[in-house]
């Protein structure tokens, strides 16, 4: 006759085991599972830097009150493989996800990226505004509307009436979406720290204020992409300034035009504008664009010289000269080499 099969376990160990893991998984869908709220107003904007170590996302979820404890969010980011799949990126986080929701909206969840954004030097507003809105989703119209809002620009300590030559010329990384306010005031603050005490010194010794820096720089670079000429021509205005001689700057009768730039006509010098160099003397109202740094430097150390007219000399350069019969001469040379490339 056969014996019983021994038993492993006992009734009692077994009510135990039971026991045991239904206590485990309670414990795990309240610390996993349970909806977390936080006293903010929903959804918490919240940004995960390029390269930030996941030990300071927790601490930063846990500082700005988003999750109740740092111990168990990193329980559930191990068990969930999630540490090294966070995106870096910009997040609108709801109230009331759970652990794992809240990591579900880190690895694949909606999301804003960094991309990055060029301001050039020489480029407007407007052009900055069409760039921003097919780079990073930004509507344009409110883009340019912000950039010329008083209010606004008073918000940032400036009494003009528009940022036009305020934004600096460099590389930034910008999040999809942002709003027009973000994405002005990271180009202001840039330009704010480029713009030391020395060079805010060097403005008052020359007797000029920030505005006419601003200004004169933008035209000097509208006139060229050489940079070596910068200082050459920046002397040039800064030589018609102090004679009382009108600038007649192409580039501010260019900025008037509403088909961008052209070859001017003799029509297009009559505009009456203040900003038409030729017809008023002195600095216009304000920049013509954004001019960027090699720009004002040259306008705040120009070359010492004596040039008053300079022309284009057919080779992406210009020559200069002194007096006007020289300017004639030079100008004629332009002409004759313009004729010939047109018979070419």
């Amino acid at each position: 006759m056969e014996k019983p099969a021994k038993k492993f376990f006992t009734r009692w160990e077994i009510t135990a085991l039971i026991g045991v893991f239904i206590l485990v998984t309670v414990f795990s869908y309240l610390t996993f599972f349970t909806p977390n709220y936080y006293a903010a107003k929903s959804p918490i904007q919240f940004d995960i830097k390029k390269g930030e170590p996941f030990s300071s996302v927790v601490d930063r979820l846990y500082s700005e009150g988003i999750i109740p404890g740092k111990t168990n969010f990193r329980i559930a980011a191990f068990i969930y493989g999630a540490e090294k799949k966070v995106r870096a990126a910009r997040y609108h986080i709801p109230n009331g996800l759970s652990y794992l929701s809240l990591l579900d909206i880190f690895i694949s969840g909606e999301c804003d990226f960094a991309r990055k954004i060029t301001i050039k030097p020489g480029q407007t507003i407007k052009w900055l505004a069409y760039k921003l809105e097919h780079q990073v989703f930004m509507d344009s119209s409110k883009f340019v509307e912000t950039a010329n809002d008083p209010k606004f620009i008073q918000s940032l300590g400036i009494d003009k009436n528009t940022l036009q030559g305020y934004l600096f010329s460099k590389d930034y990384e910008i999040y999809e979406r942002s709003s027009p306010e973000e994405a002005l005031r990271k180009f202001y603050s840039a330009f704010e720290e480029f713009y030391n005490d020395s060079l805010k010194k060097r403005t008052e010794e020359i007797g000029f204020t920030l505005h006419e820096v601003l200004t004169l720089a933008s035209i000097v670079k509208g006139e060229t992409d050489k940079v070596d000429e910068f200082s050459i021509i920046a002397a040039v205005y800064h030589n018609r300034l102090r004679i009382g001689m009108k600038l007649q700057a192409d580039p501010t009768i260019q900025y008037l035009l509403e088909g961008g730039w052209r070859r001017l006509t003799y029509k297009d010098l009559q505009i009456d504008s203040p900003y038409n160099t030729y017809k008023y003397s002195g600095l216009p109202p304000g920049p013509i664009n954004n001019p960027g740094k090699d720009a004002i430097l040259a306008v705040l150390y120009p070359e010492q010289n004596r040039y008053l007219y300079f022309v284009a000399d057919g080779k992406g350069g210009h020559t200069f000269s002194k007096n006007y019969n020289e300017h004639i001469n030079n100008v004629n040379k332009y002409r004759k080499w313009l004729k010939n490339q047109n018979k070419k």
